[in-house]
């Protein structure tokens, strides 16, 4: 019997897509793809997700190896709140899945900075029960280790949690630990009642 729900964060309950929020903004496409290699899909990048630099030693790194002026490189990161949004159809289940009895938590790849930052702006994370972010305890997706570690402090079983991930690797793990999966591959939730 599922008695837990579990969140990824990114493109699940809040919107995360640099590209558009780059050509929304009128950056030219040379400028975003650079942005998004030197940046976005930078190891830097995953480094802060699994907490073990902090930003200004990002932006040192990566401004040793782009193009981009440190000052674009800084500016770009200023901006990480800005590209985020809660997905407010996705969002606005929490409260219903709470009053129906289940328990909400959250697992998410994140920066510690920003993570703050977004959490105390967006007034959805009431509903939750608890959740770990990455770089919090130095493990991030898909690594079993990191799911582990939610089930660990909040007393889990694995065959009571309901686990939705925008990447189907995130996904595919939490099934292979005893977990309910379901990959949602365009942040949309609506059918979520179907499937738990």
């Amino acid at each position: 019997m599922i008695r837990n729900i579990i969140f990824d964060l990114g493109n699940v309950l809040i919107s995360f897509r640099p590209d558009e929020y780059l050509k929304n903004n009128n950056y030219p496409k040379e400028k975003r793809d650079i942005i998004l290699k030197d940046i976005f899909m930078s190891p830097e990048w995953l480094l802060l997700d699994n907490g073990t630099i902090n930003t200004r030693k990002a932006i040192d790194r990566i401004e040793k190896k782009s193009i981009l002026k440190r000052a674009e490189i800084a500016s770009v990161f200023n901006k990480r709140t800005e590209i985020m949004f809660p997905l407010d159809d996705n969002v606005k289940m929490l409260p219903a899945l709470r009053k129906e009895g289940f328990k909400l938590y959250y697992l998410s790849n994140f920066h510690i900075d920003t993570f703050f930052e977004i959490k105390n702006s967006y007034s959805f994370f009431k509903y939750f029960d608890g959740g770990i972010i990455s770089a919090e305890v130095k493990h991030s997706k898909p690594d079993p280790a990191f799911y582990l570690i939610l089930m660990k402090k909040y007393n889990l079983k694995a065959e009571e949690c309901f686990f939705i991930d925008d990447t189907e690797i995130n996904v595919t793990t939490a099934e292979s630990l005893g977990m309910k999966g379901y990959y949602t591959a365009g942040s949309e939730l609506l059918n979520l009642y179907e499937v738990l």
